[in-house]
């Protein structure tokens, strides 16, 4: 083998063995600021307290939870995480002051209402034929092909 070929060969491997050595020998830690940590800490407390309210809203459509308890669970639901979006607000806005006060809980409840009231427009009940279900705009099943 020619001397040439192998200098070019070791450079070459030098070259390789220095990008893979490059992340240890780097010394940089990733810093994380206290902020960071702590609107990290505010959204996983606002999405804990959204997957609650669908799990109780979940377990009320089932029947799992009794009906003088659902309205006192879920008042305490939405008030813990109308707390955690004030935070959140507060923790947006520099943390000077309060934020300002708004009704989340009207905001949230007509946000709900807006959205069931869509679904249910759009349910036009089940085939009498098969039993698929069916929209109300529709004219005929698209399981079975039945005039609705």
């Amino acid at each position: 083998m020619d001397i040439g070929a192998l200098f070019i060969l070791l450079a070459l491997l030098i070259l390789v063995a220095m990008y893979l050595a490059q992340p240890y020998m780097e010394k940089r830690a990733k810093f994380v600021s206290a902020e960071e940590l702590e609107l990290s800490a505010l959204l996983a407390k606002r999405d804990d307290a959204i997957n609650a309210l669908k799990e109780l809203e979940f377990d009320n459509t089932l029947g799992k939870v009794p009906a003088e308890d659902y309205p006192i669970q879920r008042a305490e639901l939405m008030k813990k995480g109308a707390d955690v979006l004030r935070q959140i607000d507060v923790h947006q806005a520099g943390g000077a002051g309060n934020a300002p006060a708004t009704n989340l809980d009207d905001d949230l409840e007509s946000l709900i209402a807006a959205r069931r009231s869509k679904r249910k427009a759009k349910s036009g009940g089940f085939c009498s034929n098969c039993g698929h279900p069916i929209l109300s705009g529709d004219k005929f099943c698209t399981s079975c092909g039945k005039r609705t």
